[in-house]
């Protein structure tokens, strides 16, 4: 059963390991780092929690998130165009880890209402979905910040490609 979580956390965390990657081209310092993984991690522990308990019928009352979804990494994208020629261009600030961190954790709240549909462990899915998010936030920003230290300006245009490729993922909902 476990390893069903084990699966469904990869899954879940792979647009967080993709997000992060992107924006580690930015350079945020380990601090920082650690930070954003540790709320995405949060995030993700929380949201198939709140679907859980909240239930299948509240589902058709959220507006289309993936259109706001797709209007935050735009514009993320955007603010990471507009940074790159400055030396410590990091555009990872308390708001931005939040929005980041509740934009790749939506579809952990569905999997919370599948779960919740289907009696579920889901304290011990979200652990699971927790600690992987975690190590895939915080392995896609160290590789994206070695990326720019290696291939300088190149790694934050790739950054900012990848982004606008997750931005046109969730608009196309594909």
């Amino acid at each position: 059963m476990s390893l069903i979580y084990f699966f469904t956390g990869i899954g879940l965390s792979m647009d967080a390991f993709s997000l992060a990657l992107s924006l580690g081209t930015t350079n945020p310092n380990n601090k920082t780092i650690i930070k954003t993984s540790l709320i995405v991690g949060i995030f993700h522990f929380l949201m198939p929690l709140l679907g859980y308990f909240i239930g299948y019928a509240f589902k058709y009352k959220i507006p289309n998130i993936n259109i706001l979804t797709f209007v935050l990494f735009l514009i993320l994208s955007i603010e990471m165009y507009k940074s790159k020629d400055e030396e410590n261009n990091s555009i990872l600030n308390n708001l931005t880890i939040l929005l980041i961190a509740l934009s790749v954790s939506i579809d952990s709240f569905t999997v919370g209402i599948a779960f919740g549909l289907n009696n579920e462990f889901i304290y011990l899915s979200s652990i699971i979905f927790s600690v992987i998010s975690f190590i895939f936030t915080y392995l896609g920003l160290t590789l994206g910040k070695k990326l720019k230290l290696k291939y300088k300006k190149l790694s934050t245009y790739i950054g900012i490609i990848l982004l606008l490729i997750v931005a046109f993922k969730y608009l196309l909902n594909v």
